[in-house]
């Protein structure tokens, strides 16, 4: 049994490997506060869910952008998983090369989705995550990681524009029949996801014009990629699942 870590800032997406098969995929929230006993007796919980146990466990690989959780799930893993994880980083064998100007900047949640999005589906493919930020990541027809742009995330602006407008509720994210809404909570809704929509639009189309890639796939993945992709024909394939399958990838290349 193998264990997938991803951990967001603020979500950690959990899967197990079976057979060489994603068969258990779990999230639990990125939780600060959390000591690596407590994030062991989670753990433990979820195994016993699945009828598993703690000396199941082969290895582990993780990927991170939320440093601060970084010692405290590898000291979990250590102590109760009794396997230190492999850490995503640009040392690692990836399959993919980095044609980033300082690889060691490059987030890890974007090489994991490059490398299965490149594996999955060939290149040259454009991967869209939708996350506490919205990252674009485009993977040319050999391999090479080009580059891409950074937006805020869909969640991350509706937030900001709560904080920021004390009359302005917080809202449901959900999208309107109709751009031109009649309530305020309708309005939030409409600019903030067709609002993202255009602004997800306008980049692709961008990147597709000015790396005059032929026939360039283009996949979404993340928790609001549904809600944009539903909006146009914006997306060759909605993957939700991508970062875990990166992860198993490139455990097997680096094991």
């Amino acid at each position: 049994m193998i264990i997938l870590l991803d951990i967001g800032n603020t979500n950690i997406k959990i899967g197990i490997v079976e057979n060489s098969e994603i068969v258990y995929t779990w999230r639990i929230a990125s939780d600060h506060s959390k000591t690596a006993d407590e994030f062991g007796m989670i753990f433990y919980d979820l195994f016993a869910n699945i009828r598993r146990s703690f000396d199941d466990v082969e290895g582990i690989i993780m990927s991170s952008v939320a440093p601060a959780l970084n010692y405290t799930i590898e000291h979990m893993c250590s102590y109760y998983l009794k396997h230190k994880p492999i850490t995503v980083n640009c040392s690692l064998n990836l399959g993919i090369e980095l044609g980033y100007t300082n690889p060691e900047d490059l987030g890890a949640d974007r090489i994991v989705n490059s490398v299965a999005a490149y594996k999955i589906y060939g290149g040259p493919c454009l991967v869209v995550d939708f996350g506490s930020a919205t990252t674009f990541n485009l993977i040319t027809g050999t391999g090479v990681f080009a580059g891409g742009a950074i937006a805020p995330g869909i969640k991350t602006s509706a937030e900001a524009l709560t904080n920021t407008a004390a009359k302005l509720p917080r809202i449901e994210l959900v999208k309107p029949e109709n751009i031109i809404a009649k309530t305020t909570i309708e309005n939030m809704q409409s600019g903030i996801i067709y609002g993202f929509t255009g602004l997800v639009e306008g980049i692709v189309n961008g990147m597709k014009r000015e790396s005059n890639f032929d026939n360039l796939k283009v996949i979404a993945t993340g928790g609001m990629s549904q809600l944009v992709g539903s909006n146009g024909n914006i997306f060759d394939k909605i993957d939700r699942a991508l970062s875990l399958k990166g992860l198993k990838i490139l455990y097997e290349l680096n094991v």
